[in-house]
């Protein structure tokens, strides 16, 4: 739909709040949004230039537009949730959580049972979850086995079937883990008792558990029954082993939610603590696909409500990092800044930050999922692409970036068949190049790796992709005319922010689609360089490796590096200091020694190229 013939229908739409829905033209839902004024909001697409690409995609698309008015912001929100969920629209936020979790299920029945399923039934039973693991939920049963006495054979116990006297004890009543009320040997009222304690405990309430069971080593010992007396000591001390394993901060906490956020791109993590009287009590961290420009505040608005109806969620309080706008009744939102609260924030960010970590040292590392015939499929569409002449069976990239100026390195990685190749992946330190000079870092490092591989007559790769714009290529492109390799490869650049590809003398970049597998290899092509830039960068950026680069001055010893580092703290400093500063730290005959040493950068040094 163009800006004109949206012009046409703008006065149509209404200005009380409501859903959106965009439809293309195979009217194909493909769209939802919330707004609190429908017109404002829709108007806001057309009525200015988009420089995120999937935006303007989306715009493009749109042939039609529905609206439904509701009373209120929140029902709006709700709505969307709601449509979002049944409809997955293209455009919108990807929840990537498609798993089936467990349930711990009190059935609907006469001395209700107690058991792990995947299946929710409207039956009037009780579901306490879902839980995110399967050992979690064995725990807990176990723990309920071995405190609360219960049925768990499936008997239909109904109060004419005990009292014809159908049914006889089984092992577990011999075995104390029963009281039979198969044969009427418990009432109704006691096993009643029991599952009430169950609900406690599966909402981490221990208290009136632990409180119940010192009431009954009071009342044994008292009888001076202490073999029974030790039983209820024992299910005390392990309800508090089982507390101890869960507790985070004290129990004045109360029951609150707790999120985080972390974005990387178009790539959000978001970590949820369900906690309940001081004890986490549910964990989960999602991923979330952005497809538009949605800020951090709009995806953790969106997930808060997703995880908080998937686990069913009742608390009123919800922790976040920043102040958002969460339009649910009855909630009252806090951005702790210390405390016990603060601790718990702390913790749901460190959760949200392993895992994204752990994700990407998977994901970065292989291609998953996918047969060679796929990841076959997925370099002959990249081929296609970018109109290489040859099938990029063997891609190089390349990445620089400098420690505040004083110490620049780069990166290189190989991808062959479609996969990381690590025995080819190179670190650089640079040689030639003073100060921050991104484009004369960028010629060095292409010019030695290729006039390597050509000296030992190896095979260059097919496709070389240079992270960076048009000043990077050109940088790149002028060591591959020196070496007289045109031709003979094909180099790329590759924009940071917009994820354009630049071709060498082209006015115009290319956008491939953005949720296209050829865009996809190239941006885990580019993410893997730069773990790897950033792991280096690290390295260097140690107190150790600084003094070690000092230590490759002929002349500068382990005890001068100490002394220089402890005067200066940096190698930038260091270059940065008058001769003077330096002669009155080590002396005239070393100071002239470092000074000279440190306008030769890595003339000693030995490891990466």
């Amino acid at each position: 739909m163009t800006h004109q013939e949206f012009t046409k229908i703008a006065s149509t739409i209404p200005t009380a709040p409501g859903i959106y829905k965009y439809f293309d033209a195979g009217n194909k839902l493909i769209y939802v949004g919330k707004a609190k004024h429908l017109r404002k909001r829709v108007s806001s697409y057309f009525n200015k230039t988009f420089t995120n690409y999937k935006t303007a995609e989306l715009v493009s698309r749109i042939t039609k537009i529905e609206f439904t008015i509701v009373n209120s912001e929140q029902d709006a929100f709700l709505l969307e949730n709601s449509l979002i969920k049944e409809y997955q629209p293209l455009f919108n936020i990807n929840l990537k959580d498609d798993k089936s979790y467990p349930y711990i299920v009190v059935k609907n029945e006469p001395f209700p049972r107690v058991f792990f399923t995947r299946r929710k039934v409207n039956d009037g039973s009780q579901y306490f979850g879902p839980y995110t693991s399967v050992s979690k939920v064995r725990d807990l049963l176990e723990l309920i086995k071995h405190n609360i006495q219960l049925r768990n054979c499936t008997l239909n116990l109904s109060e004419s079937n005990i009292a014809k006297k159908k049914f006889k004890v089984c092992l577990e009543y011999h075995l104390g883990n029963c009281k039979g009320p198969c044969e009427g040997l418990q009432t109704a009222e006691d096993y009643a008792e029991s599952i009430t304690q169950i609900k406690n405990l599966l909402k981490g309430n221990l208290s009136p558990i632990l409180q119940h069971f010192k009431l009954q080593v009071k009342h044994f010992s008292e009888k001076m029954e202490y073999e029974k007396a030790a039983i209820y000591q024992q299910k005390i001390i392990h309800l508090q082993q089982y507390q101890a394993s869960s507790a985070v901060v004290n129990t004045k906490s109360g029951t609150v939610d707790v999120f985080s956020i972390m974005e990387e791109g178009n790539t959000a993590y978001v970590n949820y603590l369900a906690v309940n009287n001081g004890s986490i009590i549910q964990t989960k961290t999602i991923v979330l696909e952005k497809k538009l420009e949605e800020t951090a505040d709009e995806v953790l608005v969106f997930a808060i409500a997703r995880l908080r109806q998937k686990f069913e969620s009742v608390a009123k309080e919800i922790i976040v990092p920043f102040t958002i706008t969460y339009p649910e009744e009855g909630i009252k939102l806090l951005v702790p800044k210390a405390g016990d609260k603060k601790k718990l924030l702390d913790l749901s960010i460190k959760n949200v930050t392993y895992f994204s970590e752990e994700l990407k040292a998977k994901k970065l590392l292989k291609l998953e999922d996918k047969t060679a015939g796929e990841k076959l499929a997925i370099l002959q569409q990249l081929q296609q692409d970018l109109h290489l002449s040859d099938l990029p069976m063997h891609i190089e990239c390349f990445d620089n970036s400098n420690f505040q100026g004083s110490y620049p390195v780069a990166a290189m990685v190989c991808f062959k068949n479609g996969e990381p190749s690590k025995k080819d992946y190179r670190h650089f330190n640079i040689k030639t190049v003073e100060g921050i000079n991104d484009f004369a870092s960028m010629a060095e490092i292409v010019y030695r790796r290729y006039k390597r591989l050509t000296e030992e007559q190896q095979p260059l790769p097919q496709l070389i992709i240079i992270d960076g714009g048009k000043g990077q290529l050109s940088a790149a492109l002028q060591s591959i005319d020196r070496l007289e390799l045109q031709g003979k490869l094909t180099l790329v650049g590759l924009a940071k922010n917009q994820e354009e590809i630049f071709f060498a003398g082209d006015q115009q970049s290319l956008q491939l689609p953005w949720d296209s597998e050829s865009l996809k290899l190239i941006r885990r092509i580019r993410d893997e360089v730069h773990r790897f830039g950033i792991t280096f960068h690290r390295n260097k950026r140690s107190k150790g490796t600084f003094k070690n680069e000092l230590e490759t001055i002929n002349g500068i010893g382990k005890q001068t590096a100490d002394l220089l580092l402890k005067t200066f703290r940096s190698i930038k400093k260091i270059r940065e200091a008058n001769k003077e500063d330096i002669e009155k730290i080590i002396g005239k005959t070393k100071a002239a020694i470092l000074i000279e040493g440190l306008k030769q950068p890595g003339q000693n040094k030995k490891g990466p190229e």
